[in-house]
This record gives C-alpha cells, structure tokens and sequence, in this order.
C-alpha cells in the first residue's frame, strides 16, 4: 500500500516536468505563430482553472487508488484463476492493452450516461484545445472501478493497473494540442494523435461522441466510433457554461440532474434523467438549459 501511494511510484510525476516543459514549448510557439487569440492559444483564467482542476485531480486520484485496491487485491488473491508474472515484457503489455480498452469503455460510457457524464464532462468544457485543457481533469474518478474490476479477475496484479493507467494519461496529455497536424498514416491508423482527439473534443455534430480512445484509436475503428478530423472544430460543451469556477465546472452538471429528478413526476423519468444519455428527455426533444451561473 505504501509503495502505491508513492508518488515516485507513479508514472505521472516523472512526467509532470515534461507536462510543464511542453506548455512552455507550445506558449512559445503560439507567441510567434500567426493564430487568432480569441479561438486558439491559450487565455489566462481558462488555463488557470485547467490546472487547478488538475492539481486537485491528483487527491481524488489518490482515494480512488486507496478505496479500489482492496476491492482488487480481494478479487485477485480469492477469485482469480491464476496469477500472470509482472516479470515478463509480454505482461507489461497485455496490462497496457486491458487498460486502455477498459479506458475506451469507461469514457465511452461516461459520454452516453448522464450520471458518469456529470463528472467527465469538466474535461470538455473548455473551448481551448492546447497541453494546458489535458490537466483539466475530473474530481469524480469512481465509475472507473467497474470497467477495471475484469483485470484482476484475470490474473493482473492490482498495483500493475495503476501504473498502466500512469502511463495511459501520460499518453494522452501529448494528444491536446492544435499544433501538431496529421502524423503518417500507419501512426494515424493506430494510436490516438492529435488529430483524433480534437475531434473528440469538437461539439460540432459530426464530431460528437467519437474517437474515445486513450493510447490506441484501434478500439473506436472496431467499435463504430471513429471519426477523421474533416474541418477545424469547434470546442467545448454544446451547452457551455460560461464560468471558470471550478467547483461549478466540476459539480454543476449534478445540480442540473437534481433539478430534473424533482420535476420529473414518473419515477421512469427520474431514472432516464439519471441513467439516459445526456440531453435524455422524457419527450425526447432537447434537454433545458442548465441553470449555472454566469461569470
């Protein structure tokens, strides 16, 4: 247990001085690149808030981590059939490939459940696509247990995932970024690139919910869910909210699901507000506008 909450056991602080150089290198390159301001680059408060979201990522981390390894090392030690060897080159890389399809599951589940969407959806309110919206990470990690729980089923050792998962967002902190433009086809074909994930940002129609790889895009290829980067998009929620409150950013989304619980008269529709895609209405027409503040 000790050795899991290291930090230097985490792959993410041995990367965080590469996260702080490369938006150093991409503010640098945006200062002598010809580019509009107002719709790419960076502003001020919209990464302020990205970071702080992010520094306080880290601590829900944490009690996810505290909380779900007992869950796991239970499932491993009691009900796996057999235990795979952490000491083989070919288990480093089946444990990477669990996690990033049980990452493709997840966030595909968290866009097309409105209850998992309250928590990712933080992520995607900014309308800025840079290195600085990647540290814009959720507070509300908890739904990931079930999309992990297979792997220790299967024989991986418990403490194995969290380093995978390490791994995996240090991947994809590199796919935010408008700077880089289409990598060779057979890179393209494979992983996730920058390319792709703009595209799973975009709120433009073709471009919703596609493309929710992590490290591989392979999986949205398989699944249905793939989408080539056409035109330039459009970032941020279909609704935005307009405020870099972080504490809204994170929860608001939950206020909203309250609101349409109470008003719901059929306990059919509480539960589609809850568990239906977001937008879900009883009519099947758009959802109300939510009811944040604007600042």
């Amino acid at each position: 247990m000790d050795a899991l909450l290291d930090p230097m056991q985490n792959p993410v602080t041995y990367a965080a001085p590469f996260f702080v150089l490369a938006i150093l290198v991409e503010l640098a390159a945006l200062r002598w690149l010809d580019h509009d301001d107002s719709v790419t680059g960076y502003a001020l408060r919209d990464a302020r808030a990205s970071i702080s979201m992010g520094v306080v990522s880290l601590v829900f981390l944490t009690a996810f981590k505290v909380v779900t390894f007992f869950a796991f090392s239970a499932v491993y030690v009691h009900l796996a059939p057999f235990h795979l060897p952490t000491d083989t080159w070919w288990y480093w890389v089946l444990v990477v490939l669990g996690v990033d399809l049980g990452y493709y599951a997840h966030h595909r589940f968290s866009h097309r459940v409105r209850i998992a969407w309250a928590g990712h959806q933080a992520h995607h309110s900014s309308e800025f696509m840079n290195f600085g919206t990647a540290l814009r990470q959720k507070w509300n990690p908890w739904f990931e247990f079930f999309f992990w729980l297979p792997l220790p089923l299967l024989g991986f050792d418990p403490w194995t995932l969290y380093a995978a998962f390490g791994v995996n967002l240090v991947f994809q902190f590199f796919v935010h970024t408008e700077l880089v433009d289409k990598l060779p086809r057979p890179v393209e074909f494979v992983f996730n690139t920058p390319s792709h994930h703009r595209v799973h940002h975009g709120r433009d129609p073709e471009y919703l919910d596609r493309n929710y790889g992590g490290i591989l895009i392979i999986w949205d290829r398989l699944f249905g869910t793939f989408a080539a980067e056409g035109r330039r998009p459009t970032y941020g929620l279909t609704t935005p909210v307009e405020t870099f409150n972080v504490v809204i950013l994170q929860y608001g989304h939950y206020a909203d699901i309250a609101r349409d619980v109470r008003a719901a008269r059929r306990w059919r529709d509480r539960l589609g507000y809850v568990l239906g895609p977001p937008g879900w209405t009883p009519s099947g027409g758009p959802a109300p506008e939510p009811v944040l503040p604007r600042r």
